[in-house]
């Protein structure tokens, strides 16, 4: 009778073939017996081979492996990219593993704002870190980390992961911290992942309910509560179908946690059988939904992305155009983009000169003690001061841009 050979447990995160500047690919085999091996290839081995094998050693160590042969093909991946690898590979070998290997966070905790400016987007595929580690320089007003549409489903548990530390490492700046999840069940391993990380806003794909939305707020809730968390996190919902659209409003209402209200231009399409046009006479009635039910919510609505990373020109118009119908941002698939946007969105002098004058006109009934706000002849009521004060917000952010056009 012959003798059956136990199979080799092992697994792998990263692409060996097309590993990017600052990522690695990691193979791990379980072994019997002989400890940790690591064979390791780097162009940074002179300088940081030994701290790379040691940092290696510390992961698989904690997750409780004390037998294996790990290969790395290092292209001068920082640790936090690592350290994810070795650990996702580890768990495709062994996937009851339930540890998770964090490094001391480097990034502050801190909790989202919910009327912050949210003019761009810019979106990140979870799985390739290179883009990461400078996104906060091209000054977006928020960093979407996806997990969702831009991560093939054989890459999805080694990116979250990654996301994980990235929010707990990487300084984005000012940009507020988003997250794009999978749709549920798939989504709530993202959360368990990602809420260890510094996440200000949880992006809900494909939403067409209110159900959708409750059901992230409770995994969250459920989160925050077993590990005594105070960390305030914010939702945003994107509208991507036709049942989404005619359900806007129940969505933007589902939760005190939502901060805005976002339409997906590429699905809502597909979901009618129509083309994206230029034009965008197709998806006018949605988007014109998508601003109402935001506003009548008392949140901000967020125009879908632009798809056509070499016309700026048609990005400028688009802009303009979501503006004009109300959007308060909108998004962003390259950084080139980013500073079109914030110029196309910025006030007018026009706008600037007259918010100005309801601001003084405010302040001076304010000084006189007065309750009635006028501007000449025209009364000024409270929603008015407090748009021309969010506007002279606006021109002061754009002011940094300076007037060269991109």
């Amino acid at each position: 009778m012959k003798k059956q050979t136990q199979k080799v447990r092992r697994g792998a995160a990263g692409r060996r073939e097309t590993a990017a500047r600052s990522d690695c690919y990691v193979e791990l085999a379980i072994t019997k017996g002989k400890g940790i091996k690591i064979n390791l290839t780097s162009r940074v081995e002179a300088l940081y081979g030994d701290s790379i094998r040691s940092l290696v050693s510390d992961v698989v160590h904690h997750l409780g492996i004390n037998h294996a042969e790990i290969f790395i093909d290092d292209r001068g991946a920082v640790p936090f990219v690592i350290t994810a690898r070795v650990e996702a590979a580890a768990k495709k070998a062994l996937p009851e593993l339930d540890k998770a290997y964090f490094l001391q966070a480097r990034v502050k905790q801190k909790d989202a704002i919910r009327d912050r400016l949210r003019r761009t987007r810019l979106y990140l595929p979870g799985n390739q870190p290179h883009f990461f580690l400078n996104a906060g320089l091209h000054k977006p007003d928020c960093i979407i980390l996806d997990l969702e549409d831009s991560v093939a489903p054989s890459e999805k548990d080694t990116a979250r992961i990654l996301v994980r530390n990235a929010l707990r490492h990487v300084d984005f700046g000012d940009a507020e911290r988003m997250v794009r999840i999978n749709s549920f069940p798939l989504g709530i391993e993202d959360l368990q992942q990602v809420l260890h990380g510094n996440v200000q806003t949880i992006l809900i794909p494909k939403c067409e309910s209110a159900d959708s939305v409750i059901d992230v707020e409770h995994e969250i809730k459920n989160f925050l509560s077993l590990h005594k968390s105070q960390h305030k996190i914010f939702l945003l919902p994107i509208i991507e179908s036709a049942l989404g659209v005619v359900r806007a409003f129940e969505i933007a209402t589902a939760s005190p946690w939502i901060c805005g209200l976002a339409i997906g231009l590429e699905d809502y399409t597909a979901d009618l059988g129509v083309q994206r046009t230029t034009q965008g006479i197709e998806s006018q009635y949605a988007r014109n939904v998508i601003v109402n039910a935001a506003k009548a919510a008392g949140i901000q609505a967020l125009d879908s992305v632009f798809s056509d990373v070499s016309d700026d020109d048609g990005l400028r118009k688009s802009a303009l155009e979501a503006k004009a119908m109300g959007f308060d941002g909108k998004g962003c698939i390259h950084p080139r983009q980013i500073r079109i946007i914030h110029q196309a969105l910025a006030p007018t002098a026009e706008e600037v000169e007259y918010a100005q004058r309801v601001v003084n006109a405010y302040e001076e009934a304010n000084r006189n003690g007065s309750g009635v706000v006028a501007l000449g002849s025209k009364m000024i009521d409270a929603p008015v001061v407090k748009r021309a004060q969010h506007l002279l917000l606006l021109a002061e952010m754009n002011s940094s841009l300076g007037s060269k056009k991109p």
